[in-house]
């Protein structure tokens, strides 16, 4: 028989087809395009990949300055194979936009000075500030395929050194939006350093290095995608200010009171902490809360990154420690720890602030920034659950454990001031807790010690429970002088999973990692010190548990803490667009609408561990209790994914693609279908 099908037809019939199975079909290995799986391009059609080939490759070759002060930069444009690029995007997919900044180290000094510079006059203030930028009006020669000059506007200023060390910055950004394929890739930066005279390289800017910063800000990016401190300090000199405002935006001033933010002693007396930028618009930085501890100086001036200055905060001067403690006015003494003596130049700050002293909590830089709970002179507080007995249904559970200091002498329960113990079960999907204090546990003489549970498991109790312990002394340092400190020793959480039916071990699935959470939290402790590791973290925050036991009954309904929702809203932060607020002990008020979160909430695996963001999940998993949500409950992939997807939209199509057999998100959101989760996020 002769069948002919038209043309509209038998495309019809091939997106129908699509539509049924193509979205479930993965692509060959031998058909994927080289690029990862949080990129667009690895998304995309192989032959529009291999025709526009994503990416950004920027390299300067060479640059110099002329005796008239005519500077020049050689630097060529590639994609990520080597393949040259048009800067105009004639001969080669997307145009090339490049933008440059010219400056030099002052001999004696340890900062750029820029050449390339504006002057600004504030609409508001009306006052005029220099400020370092991109050169404008300099001219292209090409010189070969994907390589060119460029001849700055800018001249260096007659006379200018040239035995000082230069710079030349370029940033390029790739235009691939017509192709839909606009991706990070496509944003570069390069810095070229040199001495006009052909001499060497001597003297360098190099504090702080980008993979630092990239702990956090996933990665670094201003202005017009401006990646790299290496190129920041070239513009962010001690030359430029805010005319609006007045704050210089040197980078080392401007750094630190960035991260200081909601605690400057400024802002909490109530000045906000702001930078007034193109066309008015506002930066308030007052409402920065540095995830880390901003006392601990060396997670951003990291030790181990090759950066030939990494320890320059050990060299104090006004400006950087002055960012910080603002409230210090040097030319008076008001609010200086020295006694009130006024300081006259950089060079008397060592006199009192020496790298570090003999002992913590003094003036050195070292002892000064101590964290307390870090504090070298804490005995410890070492944990360890070594068996669980009559852990079976209808029994109570007896848990045998040790507490003892870093030297390994035994500590009681008794000398603690807190000691809990915390018992949840199944491994599947933790439904409820237990927590008892156990500072009254009996122990032995070879330092074991023995704390029944009050109450017996269910009769029905299945598959693996865990037990896990937490709590601390406080200790007394430097007591008996004016700089006498309380301070919780807190112990490292252990858990402590068993069988209460003979069925094999199982832990509870592993979302997240401490050490991605520590990228930024440099050392996550919650609950007073309490809770430190996820696993303890996850026994109390489960699907079922809500803030109801210490929200003032006027403020509810009770705001759900499972640790998937909760965690995923707190790190959408402001960007939730209305209160969120989960009340606490003795109902504190925890207000996390403020939140802003330094990475970009599409990198899951800036946090998740093994693909766990991804879809189907586990059936054995909980739907939430959400009584101030807008579903109540919440399917355990729903509850995930509306944590940062908080519009009544997102609700409602969840909404819609759940019935009574659970959630059908799995059947459009797998990974290697149309919308599954790693696509939907790519960057």
């Amino acid at each position: 028989m002769d069948v002919r099908i038209s043309t509209g037809v038998a495309i019809r019939l091939a997106l129908a087809l699509t539509v049924v199975v193509g979205s479930a079909v993965l692509l060959s290995s031998s058909d994927k395009p080289a690029f990862a799986d949080s990129e667009k391009a690895y998304y995309a059609d192989q032959n529009l990949v291999n025709f526009v080939r994503p990416g950004l490759v920027l390299n300067i070759v060479s640059a110099e300055i002329a005796a008239d002060g005519t500077i020049k930069t050689r630097f060529k444009l590639t994609d990520p194979k080597g393949l040259p690029l048009d800067r105009e995007g004639l001969t080669t997919p997307g145009a090339v936009s490049v933008r440059a900044v010219a400056a030099y180290i002052p001999k004696g000094q340890t900062q750029y000075v820029a050449y390339t510079v504006r002057s600004v006059t504030s609409t508001l203030s009306k006052l005029t500030a220099t400020q370092a930028t991109s050169d404008s009006g300099g001219t292209y020669s090409k010189v070969d395929e994907g390589e060119y000059v460029y001849t700055f506007a800018t001249k260096a200023p007659a006379g200018f050194d040239k035995t000082a060390t230069h710079s030349i910055g370029i940033w390029a950004a790739r235009s691939l939006s017509e192709f839909e394929l606009d991706q990070l890739g496509n944003y570069t930066a390069a810095v070229y350093t040199f001495v006009p005279d052909g001499s060497k390289v001597t003297v360098t800017r190099d504090v702080i290095r980008t993979q630092s910063c990239n702990k956090c800000h996933d990665p670094l990016s201003a202005h017009d995608e401006r990646k790299s401190v290496e190129l920041c300090i070239l513009c962010h000199t001690p030359q430029t200010s805010d005319p609006d405002t007045g704050n210089t935006v040197d980078m080392p001033v401007m750094i630190h009171k960035i991260h200081m933010g909601s605690q400057l002693p400024s802002v909490v007396a109530g000045k906000p902490y702001q930078i007034i930028g193109f066309g008015n618009a506002v930066a308030d930085f007052s409402t920065v809360v540095f995830p880390a501890d901003p006392r601990n100086c060396t997670f951003c001036h990291e030790q181990n990154t090759g950066a030939a200055q990494a320890s320059a905060y050990l060299r104090p001067n006004q400006a950087a420690c002055g960012a910080c403690h603002d409230n210090v006015n040097f030319k008076t003494g008001e609010n200086h720890s020295n006694g009130g003596i006024p300081v006259v130049s950089d060079r008397e700050c060592a006199n009192c602030h020496i790298p570090q002293g003999e002992v913590e909590f003094d003036a050195s830089i070292v002892g000064a920034h101590t964290i307390p709970r870090f504090s070298r002179d804490l005995p410890g507080t070492v944990f360890e659950i070594l068996k669980v007995d009559d852990g079976v249904g209808g029994k109570k559970p007896a848990v045998t454990f040790t507490i003892k200091d870093k030297s390994g002498k035994p500590i009681l329960p008794s000398e603690m001031t807190r000691l809990g113990l915390v018992l949840a079960g199944p491994t599947t999907d933790y439904p409820s807790y237990v927590t008892e204090d156990a500072l009254k546990a009996a122990c032995g003489s070879d330092g074991r010690c023995l704390w029944t549970f009050q109450n017996p498991l269910p009769a029905k109790a299945w598959g693996t429970y865990t037990v896990g312990i937490e709590g601390y002394r406080n200790i007394k340092l430097n007591e008996g002088t004016p700089k006498e400190l309380t301070v919780r020793d807190a112990g490292v959480n252990k858990v402590f999973n068993y069988s209460v039916d003979g069925s094999k071990v199982a832990a509870r699935r592993q979302i997240v990692s401490l050490a991605k959470c520590n990228n930024c939290h440099s050392n996550l402790s919650l609950h007073g010190d309490n809770r430190n590791r996820i696993e303890q973290c996850v026994l109390c925050h489960n699907p079922n548990q809500t803030d109801q036991g210490t929200r003032p009954a006027d403020k509810r309904p009770s705001e759900t803490v499972d640790f998937r929702h909760m965690v995923h809203k707190i790190h959408t932060g402001e960007e939730i667009g209305q209160p969120y607020v989960i009340y606490g002990k003795g109902s504190s008020v925890n207000d996390f609408s403020e939140v802003r979160f330094p990475g970009d909430r599409r990198n899951c695996a800036a946090c998740h561990v093994n693909g766990s963001e991804q879809l189907p999940m586990k059936d054995s998993l909980l739907d939430v209790n959400n009584p101030r949500g807008l579903l109540n409950p919440m399917g355990p992939a729903t509850a995930a994914c509306l944590g940062c997807h908080t519009s009544v939209n997102a609700a409602s199509h969840a909404l819609a693609n759940t019935t009574i057999l659970g959630e059908s998100c799995a059947a459009c959101h797998s990974t290697g279908f149309e919308f599954g989760v790693p696509k939907v996020h790519a960057r």
